[in-house]
């Protein structure tokens, strides 16, 4: 299966109610659920990328690219599967990346993914062109936040944001750096669907395509919020970053939405770990849809990773309780991998507890998913 198609009419996961989140087993029921419960539009929005979705595919090769060196006779009986985030100490080493069109797929779009956070304990990270908007998003719930800009202004445009977020206790600003262009991404070109910020996107595009590093120097001059650079594809990239002193360093593709035919995030994640060394954070995504995805990435060395596309599925499957449940399954996935490696918690990880494998599926967007057909 390569993404493309995707038949999800298979025997054992059509069964499950997408109102009753409780009677969600696994993950491949949430996938399930939530393409039932989409129209067209939005479900191409969710799994497409740009144009041929080669660095889609890739970021899932790269992942499966990894096999596990597991250790026995290790006492397992108790496992913690918490970690640290920005000086905080949390449930599971991920956070809610940001995504643009949340409203495409659940009423409530941020406020009501802030409020399955907050319920399950992880971090959200707010889009700007997210709705609806920075303060009710805040008000929603009480959890973790992070805010994500989409520059659409000037320096006292972006101050603003800055201190708006701030007041309404985001602890944490992020700048994408993969969207200098807004790429063609076929499946909405094809389906003629436009999400709605897209709308009012150009009016301010140019002030996104002209962020330079000169503005990152700004920022860490003027303000002392943590700075997240998001969009880190490259060793050299990660080192200016360093260079300015961004507290962490975001490996990410834009889930394969931006540049086509670009690596997958994985496969670059240990050589940028090794060029920052410890000098900021070093957060992934891009394809991260398994408890064991997320193992491997901690494994190699991230702190934290991104999860884009799958909480997008557990709210289209039941709303904040489908994510709630979608978080509960991936937490149950990543405590029996701890346990199976013969590890307790992610400190005791290293590289040593993985290694490089040929792939045994064909890589594709659901190909994490060997029960959907």
């Amino acid at each position: 299966m390569d993404g493309r198609e995707c038949n999800l009419e298979v025997i054992a996961l059509g069964t499950v109610g997408a109102s009753e989140p409780e009677q969600f087993l696994t993950l491949q029921e949430i996938v399930a659920a939530a393409r039932a419960n989409l129209p067209p539009g939005p479900w191409s929005y969710l799994v497409g990328g740009a144009e041929t979705e080669t660095t889609v595919r890739r970021n899932r090769q790269a992942l499966d690219s990894i096999a596990f060196r597991p250790r026995v006779l290790r006492d397992v009986s108790r496992i913690d599967c918490g970690a640290p985030f920005l000086g905080r100490h949390l449930r599971l080493p991920v956070v809610l990346a940001p995504i643009g069109g949340l409203e495409s797929f659940v009423e409530g779009a941020a406020a009501t993914a802030a409020r399955a956070a907050a319920q399950f304990g992880v971090p959200q990270m707010l889009s700007s062109v997210c709705q609806p908007g920075l303060e009710e998003t805040a008000a929603a719930a009480d959890t973790v936040r992070c805010f994500q800009l989409y520059v659409r202004g000037d320096d006292a445009w972006i101050d603003d944001h800055v201190r708006r977020a701030r007041d309404h206790g985001y602890t944490s600003f992020c700048l994408t750096v993969d969207v200098a262009m807004y790429s063609r991404r076929e499946r909405d070109l094809v389906g003629r669907f436009v999400k709605p910020w897209r709308a009012t996107a150009p009016a301010g595009s140019r002030f996104q395509s002209g962020l330079s590093w000169d503005q990152v120097k700004r920022f860490k001059d003027k303000h002392d919020l943590p700075l997240i650079i998001k969009g880190i594809a490259t060793v050299e990239d990660a080192e200016i970053a360093v260079q300015h002193g961004v507290e962490v360093v975001y490996v990410s593709n834009h889930g394969g939405r931006q540049l086509d035919h670009g690596l997958g995030s994985a496969s670059v994640l240990p050589g940028i770990v090794a060029a920052v060394a410890g000098r900021a954070e070093v957060w992934v995504d891009g394809g991260f849809m398994r408890g064991t995805d997320v193992v491997k990435a901690i494994a190699l060395g991230a702190k934290t990773v991104g999860l884009g596309r799958l909480p997008c599925l557990g709210l289209a499957a039941a709303g904040a309780a489908g994510l709630v449940r979608t978080l509960e399954i991936l937490e149950d996935e990543i405590r029996t991998c701890l346990g199976l490696l013969g590890v307790t918690s992610f400190n005791e990880l290293t590289p040593q507890h993985v290694t490089a494998a040929a792939p045994a599926n064909e890589p594709g967007v659901f190909s994490a998913f060997p029960l959907l057909g």
